[in-house]
Parts: C-alpha cells; structure tokens; sequence
C-alpha cells in the first residue's frame, strides 16, 4: 500500500507542480528585490539540473559522471534550489510552505521509486554507486564522461528552464501588478480611473 502511495506521488509530481505553482502564484507577495534574489537562486538551481542532465543516460546506466561525483541526486538537488529561489521570490510565509510541503513530498517519493527501479535493475552497481559517493570525490571512476546538450535536450529539461521562465514572468507581472516592482523602481504608478 505504501508503496503504491509512494508511486502515485512520484508519478504525479509533475501535475502536482502546476497546481502548487498556481497556488503559489495566487498567494505570492513579490517586489523586485524577492524577484532579483530569488530569481536568481533559482537560476542557480537550474545550472545545477542542466550539469545533471547533460551527464544523465536515464534509465540506461548508472551514472557517476559530472555532479553524480559528488551528489547522489544532483536533478532533485537543483529541484530544492529552484524551489528555495521561488520561495525567496513570493516573499510569502505561506508560499515558501506550501513550497517545502511539495518538494519534501514528492522528491522524496520519486527518490524512493528511482532507488527501487536502479535496483532492480543495475543491482549490485548501483549499491557500490551509492555507497562510493565520498570514494568518487578523491578517485573519479573511470565513468569521465563529458558534458553534452544533446543529452540535456534528450532528458527534455527544457521543460523545466520553460516552467522557470513562466514562473519568472508571472511573479514580474503579479509585481507589476500590485505596483510594488515599480515602486520599488521609483516609478510612480497609475491606475485606471485614479
């Protein structure tokens, strides 16, 4: 049962996405400096996922290349990153837990049905992989694979640079918007009918 629950919520992190970010748009509170902060940290967690992506054959290998030297889950690391700049960027109590709410859910589920699914099927290599983390630190392996866009585009993470512009966007808007962007610019700003 639990493992079907885990599952689910993996599968469905993506969907679960668009609501939470709707949510999160709904209720964020933005000025241009949570925009630039965050924004920016956000983009920080992007780098990360692209670095990830570009050394990941997904479901093909046991990858130790790139940030999978150093990091276990370097995609779901850039995903807490992007999450921590879009808190940031709400400037938004609520906004920044219903944000920790969604990653600790379903990064936890998805790395939980990835561990099942690498072990099931590269065994023993992926248990020496996660178990050789600190080992790969000092002595790279022999896995020195180059970084490649092809592969960044292969494991579709446009998707996730198109939903970081879209967020981006929205929250410049909503701050447009509720006027604080341009007060904050020192612009004086005037509304229909006032």
């Amino acid at each position: 049962m639990f493992e079907t629950l885990v599952a689910a919520l993996a599968r469905l992190r993506v969907a679960l996405g668009w609501v939470f970010g709707l949510l999160v748009i709904v209720l964020a509170n933005p000025s241009r400096r949570s925009l630039l902060v965050g924004m920016s940290v956000a983009v920080v967690g992007e780098a990360i996922r692209v670095w990830a992506a570009g050394h990941l054959n997904k479901a093909r290998e046991v990858t130790s290349s790139g940030p999978y030297r150093f990091v276990g889950h370097p995609l779901y690391l850039g995903s807490s990153v992007m999450g921590f700049g879009l808190a940031i960027a709400c400037r938004s109590v609520v906004v920044a837990a219903l944000i920790a709410l969604y990653l600790a859910a379903t990064i936890t589920a998805a790395i939980t049905s990835e561990e099942a699914f690498l072990r099931r099927h590269f065994g023993e290599q992926y248990d020496l992989y996660r178990s050789g983390v600190a080992e790969r630190r000092k002595n790279p392996g022999e896995m020195r694979r180059r970084f490649s866009v092809q592969q960044v585009i292969a494991n579709r993470e446009y998707r996730a640079m198109v939903g970081l512009l879209i967020a981006i966007l929205l929250l410049a808007l909503k701050a447009t918007y509720n006027g604080s962007f341009w007060r904050a610019a020192g612009t004086h700003v005037v509304r229909p009918g006032g």
